[in-house]
């Protein structure tokens, strides 16, 4: 035989169940599921957004040659020192860099929002006043601001 369960009296089940219980019992549960639905097509729809927002992050290159050295050579002489200088910069967010044969390139990423005049002056002063210790054979550093990321993938 067949045991019957009658959950009309909701004394068996727990709060939760109770809750569930009440849900499915309930006229008004499909029209609050239609309700969230629309208003969350709303929501989606009335948000506003870009699809290519304009962030702009203050880059700088700073490019320094050292013709006939080999890349661990500039990579000590010339891309640590100045990754150095370059933290020492308020408002830097990272330095990228790169040593290969006979020069060195640093990608200074300056905090979104910082002003570009102000962050190249900024670095220029930096290395202006830092001239005395580059070291020999390295030569001065070309400064270049950098107007849009994707610039870097095509840069050399």
């Amino acid at each position: 035989m067949k045991a019957s369960h009658d959950n009309s009296s909701g004394a068996h089940l727990g709060l939760a169940g109770r809750i569930a219980q009440s849900f499915i019992d309930s006229k008004l549960t499909l029209l609050i599921v239609i309700a969230s639905l629309l208003l969350g097509v709303f929501a989606v729809v009335m948000l506003p957004r870009e699809e290519e927002p304009q962030i702009k992050v203050p880059m700088v290159d700073v490019l320094v040659s050292m013709p006939g050295f080999h890349a661990k050579e500039v990579e000590e002489r010339a891309t640590r020192p100045m990754e150095k200088l370059l933290w020492e910069i308020p408002g830097v967010e990272y330095i990228y860099s790169t040593s290969s044969e006979g020069q060195s390139l640093a990608i200074v990423r300056f905090k979104v929002g910082e002003n570009m005049e102000s962050s190249l002056v900024k670095l220029n002063q930096k290395m202006q006043q830092n001239f005395d210790r580059i070291p020999h054979g390295v030569s001065m550093p070309l400064i270049k601001a950098r107007d849009d990321w994707m610039t870097c993938l095509s840069w050399r």
